[in-house]
């Protein structure tokens, strides 16, 4: 990794797209799945993912066409146990949804952002602006957006 970048230091943290998770919890034979699996291990053995509460929600989203409301409702109170993970602002049922900035949010958009996309980074910028490093498998999508390195589970791992 460049830049100084050392695994296992304050650097290491970072911010976990939606797809991530999706893989882990719905794809297990995705051809991915094994490296999405051993980064998910490493990020929750030190400690040092982050997503936002725009994450969590796409994730019960696309998955609440396969969970029954008991099913929704236990990821979304343990998601941050299971993955070892913060997510931020607080996952909290009765907060009102984080204050978004339209204009940075339209200004994504104007970039070719999707709407989910420009939420995430949006939240992320203002709840998350200490972690450097972003992973996802749809790089392409935030290497124009995303303030600092942004990587897929491979390029992390080597």
């Amino acid at each position: 990794m460049g830049g100084g970048y050392q695994v296992g230091s304050k650097q290491d943290l970072v911010l976990i797209d939606t797809n991530i998770f999706v893989i882990d919890l719905r794809y297990k034979r995705d051809v991915y799945y094994k490296t999405n699996r051993a980064f998910l291990a490493y990020t929750a053995k030190n400690r040092t993912g982050f997503t936002t509460i725009i994450n969590l929600l796409e994730l019960c989203g696309i998955l609440s066409f396969n969970l029954n409301k008991k099913q929704l409702t236990e990821l979304w109170f343990y998601f941050q146990d299971k993955y070892q993970i913060t997510v931020l602002p607080v996952p909290d049922l009765d907060t009102n949804f984080p204050a978004i900035g339209i204009k940075e949010t339209f200004d994504l958009l104007k970039n070719r952002t999707s709407l989910g996309d420009a939420l995430m980074m949006v939240v992320a910028r203002k709840y998350l602006p200490f972690v450097s490093t972003m992973v996802t498998w749809d790089k392409v999508h935030f290497e124009n957006i995303f303030l600092g390195a942004v990587l897929t589970p491979e390029e992390f791992l080597q």
